[in-house]
């Protein structure tokens, strides 16, 4: 298995961060079993294995990344986005075998149309983009209720902690100070001037929103094959919550307009606005933004990587020691937000900030109306 390629940080195929996952070493997990396919995906090792005829979804990760402690966090969300009928997979079974650490779910319903996409990668049509905000909506509102605090210190977690603070200097130091790794890898680039110059003013914007946000246990990485659908292009199924923590709903959708509608992987990073619209519009006619989310929304656009970011370049530094990929998940903190204040950027969030302001106002229209 030595051939098998997986997604990197750019558009060519890449090696992957963990040796795939064998026949043999499904077996031992789960009982007799054959691996149909093997996820391309670079930050753990996943497959579809089938078993006396069922099929389960197995993923591996090396204990440096998620011990048990670890899977139960997410497992505990898992189980209450399932009990308020949310479309997620049911966890079966989780094991620890010497280095690694294995989880073990359903395959989920569905047809897993986004599979071999490379992460990023834009939506097929309009109709899959505002099902993906329908389905995000839905998840939000079940996972109302579900109280656990954030996250132990874990790598590849997309939190929202410095840049929700009314002091992002204190609590970039602290987040550091929490993971080493990130604090180390951080010495080799010019972190504090380029966080002056570029993320300190996108946050001084986004700062007198942050106190009227609600904290919610969101998924954080909200993207077209995390997704598996119907044949009528509505999402059947929702994977994938391993970057979950308590962030905001808000937050959450930035995050899936983000990652759906700019195409950061392609030189140009090409924007598919209407897709960014028809999510938004999607979401809003299932769970409308309140006027401070709708305000908040477009100023937590160019900040809504950059926490995920460091913990990418925290595990690329600390796990996997690559210095090339700590260098990309670095351009990516500073990137990601400096896009956001050129022109394409710019238009984004504008585009962004009339749709709201256009709902709005029918909004409000309405009320006269009927009252």
């Amino acid at each position: 298995m030595s051939s098998l390629k997986a997604h990197g940080l750019g558009t060519e195929p890449a090696e992957p961060d963990w040796p795939p996952l064998t026949d043999a070493e499904v077996t031992e997990v789960v009982g007799p079993a054959r691996v149909v396919w093997r996820s391309p995906r670079p930050l753990s090792a996943a497959a579809v294995v089938e078993r006396a005829g069922r099929r389960l979804f197995v993923k591996r990760h090396h204990v440096t990344v998620r011990t048990l402690e670890a899977l139960a966090e997410e497992h505990a969300f898992l189980r209450h986005l399932r009990e308020r009928g949310a479309p997620v997979v049911e966890v079966l079974d989780v094991a620890e075998r010497g280095e690694w650490t294995y989880e073990v779910h359903s395959p989920g319903d569905g047809i897993d149309l986004y599979r071999d996409a490379l992460s990023w990668s834009p939506f097929r049509s309009a109709t899959h983009a505002r099902a993906a905000g329908e389905a995000l909506a839905r998840l939000h509102l079940a996972a109302e209720g579900f109280d656990a605090p954030a996250r132990q210190v874990r790598p590849l977690v997309a939190s929202f902690t410095v840049f929700a603070s009314d002091d992002p200097w204190t609590a970039l130091a602290e987040y550091a100070a929490r993971h080493p790794h990130v604090a180390d890898g951080l010495r080799h680039f010019p972190w504090r001037e380029d966080t002056a110059r570029v993320l300190i003013p996108l946050y001084q914007d986004l700062a007198p929103h942050l106190p009227r946000l609600t904290p919610l246990w969101t998924h954080n990485d909200w993207h077209a094959s995390n997704l598996l659908w119907d044949t009528s292009g509505q999402v059947a199924t929702v994977l994938d919550v391993g970057m979950s923590d308590r962030t905001t709903a808000v937050h959450d959708l930035a995050t899936a307009i983000e990652r759906n509608a700019v195409q950061w992987l392609r030189p140009g990073c090409p924007v598919r606005e209407a897709d960014a619209l028809a999510l938004l519009d999607g979401y809003q006619s299932v769970r409308p933004l309140s006027a401070a989310e709708s305000a908040a929304l477009p100023e937590l656009l160019p900040l809504v990587h950059a926490e995920f970011a460091l913990s990418e370049l925290g595990y690329f530094h600390g796990v996997t020691r690559s210095a090339e990929n700590t260098r990309l998940a670095y351009e990516y903190y500073v990137g990601h937000a400096e896009w956001f204040g050129g022109r394409a950027g710019r238009r984004l969030r504008s585009t962004i900030r009339s749709c709201l302001r256009r709902r709005a106002a029918r909004s409000r229209t309405w009320s006269d109306t009927s009252g």
